[in-house]
């Protein structure tokens, strides 16, 4: 596909000619023309099929160039450029049928985005031109990408399946070379989040690596798969490298390369797309940008629930209302899960579901304990991960919704500082809790709240937290077959003779035989 830039100011054309790389673009860059009547003699010759033309020039317009070459070839599109940000000129245009409209001022990045998408324009008609030949290639596109993603090889003959291949299945090697197959997925980012931006890099990406060097590739899942050959020697991955580096600084972007394992035979080839998909996975966890199956293969998972040491961190961050403090604590516990050396994305997965079920699993029992609303009234939809997301947002969206669900709930009136103490209480049954403590907590006098306290519960302090202590270790000696002296450790009772008195004094039995009367009843 060819270009030819015109315009009669030596600098812009000669700029705009030096400053993009044309032929990593996959387009012929013809000799800049230094006007329109320059170009006109020239066409019939040199027949470019995009014409990237200033709009005000000594002689003819580059809008009456527009008109005179469309003439010539039909088929051609032009992409006008102004140092003049007029409408006028922008409405002729448009009268003209331009492809673009871009200023002096345009960044190359901006120049390149919009030429490439000239250059999609101007394939989809040269494909819809051969249509016949067309409709036989993309069933033998489908064919292939079904061979190398779902194994499925149903169809893989043919002559045009193997002039598919050819770029690949050709060529010398070197010799002493071991010949191999990978497939090869690559993602990309800079051109913006539309969709349509997203589209266009990959586009412009598969031009540049064709052009570059002998593979096949597609597009799938907002990613590009492509399955290439290798002589396994240093110089032939460094070459590959290479080009990947200059696709980036091409096309302004960031690319991230996932390789999967090499396989003798083309017809191994869908097993190196399993371990390429599968180190893709691996994306949100590492901090490089080009990585293959072998550096992750041996991984065996990290943890996959949230530790109590967390689940308490994160019951006082949200008692607290702190957004700032959530993002802090939601970057850490996300930081610490992907340097975890054998973290896996399914461990990865879990442990932030983990995360977020115990915000949930708070929220209900803080809620009943305070009697300010049911679950029900509460619920949230639990959190949908998603690959595609990021996870320290998904997480704190999910987290943050349920901060302020709760603070909305109960943050009207003096009975909320109750509240918010009886919140905290519980969540920290086990510790020696004092009036003082939770009245820092909850940014009261320690006289006030004593006072508030009694008048929203109907209990003193002191009476209220030795009541949550007990019920907390009615619970334990229930479900659980631990010492008596761990029991009292979990509420709070260092001297387990203590704590055997205060629950006799609550319940009218010992430890003991309440746990022998509710396995009595359960035998029942």
């Amino acid at each position: 596909m060819k270009i030819m830039i015109v315009d009669d100011e030596v600098i812009i054309r000669t700029g705009l000619a030096k400053v993009i790389n044309w032929h990593e673009l996959g387009l012929e860059l013809l000799t800049p023309a230094a006007s329109a009547e320059e170009v006109l003699e020239r066409i019939p010759a040199e027949r470019p099929d995009i014409l990237l033309t200033d709009i005000r020039m000594t002689g003819k317009t580059g809008l009456e160039l527009a008109e005179e070459a469309r003439v010539m070839l039909p088929n051609l599109e032009i992409i006008v450029l102004s140092g003049y940000d007029d409408f006028i000129y922008m409405q002729n245009a448009i009268r003209q049928n331009v492809s673009d409209y871009l200023l002096k001022t345009s960044k190359p990045d901006e120049i390149i985005r919009t030429v490439m998408k000239v250059k999609q324009r101007i394939e989809q008609k040269w494909a819809i031109q051969s249509k016949d030949r067309y409709k036989d290639i993309a069933e033998q596109h489908r064919i292939f990408e079904r061979w190398v993603v779902f194994g499925d090889v149903a169809g893989v003959e043919g002559d045009l399946t193997r002039e598919i291949f050819s770029p690949i299945l050709q060529g010398t090697m070197i010799e002493g070379s071991s010949q191999t197959f990978r497939v090869v997925l690559i993602a990309a980012e800079g051109w913006g989040i539309k969709e349509s931006a997203k589209s266009l890099l990959l586009f412009a990406i598969d031009n540049a690596l064709n052009d570059l060097m002998k593979c096949v590739t597609f597009v799938q899942k907002n990613r590009l798969v492509v399955v290439l050959k290798s002589d396994g020697t240093i110089s032939d991955q460094q070459q590959l490298r290479s080009n990947f580096i200059k696709i980036e600084s091409v096309l302004k972007c960031k690319l991230t390369i996932t390789r999967g394992k090499p396989v003798d035979h083309i017809d191994q080839i869908h097993d190196s797309y399993l371990t390429a998909d599968l180190a893709f996975g691996f994306k949100p966890l590492l901090a490089v940008d080009d990585w293959e199956y072998a550096d992750i293969m041996h991984r065996k998972g990290g943890k996959t629930v949230c530790s109590y040491e967390d689940e308490k961190e994160l019951s006082t961050i949200l008692l607290e209302g702190d957004p700032l403090a959530l993002k802090r604590c939601v970057q850490q516990f996300i930081q610490a899960l992907a340097d975890d050396p054998e973290v896996t994305p399914q461990s990865f997965e879990a442990s932030v579901k983990s995360a977020s079920f115990a915000a949930h699993r708070w929220l209900n029992r803080v809620v009943a304990s305070t009697g300010t609303g049911s679950p029900q009234e509460l619920s949230l939809a639990p959190l949908l991960y998603d690959e595609e997301a990021l996870p320290h947002d998904l997480l704190f969206q999910d987290l943050y919704a349920i901060m302020k669900l709760y603070h909305n709930q109960i943050s009207e009136g003096q009975a909320s500082h109750v509240y918010k103490a009886i919140a905290y209480i519980q969540e920290h049954i086990g510790d020696n809790l004092s009036l003082q403590q939770v009245a820092n907590f909850v940014h009261l006098h320690p006289g006030h709240l004593s006072v508030v306290f009694k008048k929203e519960s109907g209990m003193t302090f002191r009476d209220f937290v030795m009541k949550k202590k007990m019920e907390h270790a009615m619970d334990i000696l229930t479900v659980s077959p631990a010492k008596i002296s761990e029991v009292a450790a979990e509420v709070g009772y260092d001297d387990v003779k203590y704590f055997g008195q205060i629950f006799k004094k609550y319940t009218g039995k010992t430890p003991s035989d309440y746990r022998e009367e509710m396995l009595s009843q359960s035998r029942e």
